[in-house]
């Protein structure tokens, strides 16, 4: 009994000795890849609202600015499948400073457009239609995958590029990615505009101004990778 107890303890401390010459050297670094680019779309939401005593009333003006702004945007260039009604309410309300209870009804509208050129044209044209209100202005890109594709070439890159400079320090050199995790947050897009309430009297003719700043977007990708050593 004694003997087998020893072949299998040998034998285990061999077993034990030749993984531990097995195990190889690794090193995890990190990665970032940056690419940015000029926005060629946008999503902008606008909505009418209107106030008054009477809900019937109140409705009926509303639905009316809504009529004459949907057959403006009928009129462009834009597809009629980037038009989109995204909300409808009619609700009461109070007034603390008048002491009187009134209505608002909102219709709110989403509009892709894929040609910035006519921003400031077809704003000016909303406004006189009766938008009263630039809920929000989202800068996007058509390009949006080849840039996301860019910048994941330019994070491994980056990820490969910190792991040579530690190996070289190490006196050993790096070789094949074993695990990659990808640890980039979710893209936001810069806002234009937030949320404004406008006198269209006031705003609509000023068609001809340029209220659009676009500036750039940049789209950020960061990877954890872990590569052997030899």
């Amino acid at each position: 009994m004694k003997k087998i107890i020893l072949i299998l303890t040998v034998m285990t401390t061999v077993a034990m000795t030749a993984q531990e010459k097995f195990i190889q050297p690794q090193i995890s670094v990190t990665g970032e890849g940056k690419v940015k680019v000029i926005p060629d779309q946008a999503m902008i939401s606008i909505a009418v609202e209107t106030k008054g005593k009477e809900s019937s009333k109140v409705k009926s003006d509303n639905d009316r600015i809504v009529d004459k702004v949907i057959k403006y945007l009928k009129t462009t260039k834009i597809n009629q499948n980037d038009i989109k009604t995204q909300r409808v309410s009619l609700y009461p309300s109070y007034d603390y400073n008048k002491k009187e209870d009134y209505f608002v009804a909102n219709q709110t509208i989403n509009i892709f457009l894929k040609d910035l050129t006519l921003y400031e044209t077809l704003m000016s044209e909303l406004i006189k239609a009766g938008v009263n209100r630039i809920n929000s202005v989202n800068f996007q890109s058509s390009q949006l995958e080849r840039i996301k594709s860019e910048a994941r070439t330019l994070a491994v890159k980056d990820a490969r590029q910190k792991a040579q400079d530690f190996a070289r320090a190490l006196g050993q050199k790096v070789g094949k990615a074993i695990i990659v995790s990808d640890n980039s947050q979710p893209i936001y897009y810069p806002v234009a505009y937030k949320s404004v309430m406008m006198e269209a009297d006031s705003i609509a003719g000023n068609g001809a101004q340029e209220t659009l700043a676009i500036g750039e977007m940049e789209v950020s990708v960061n990877v954890s990778i872990t590569f052997t050593l030899e």
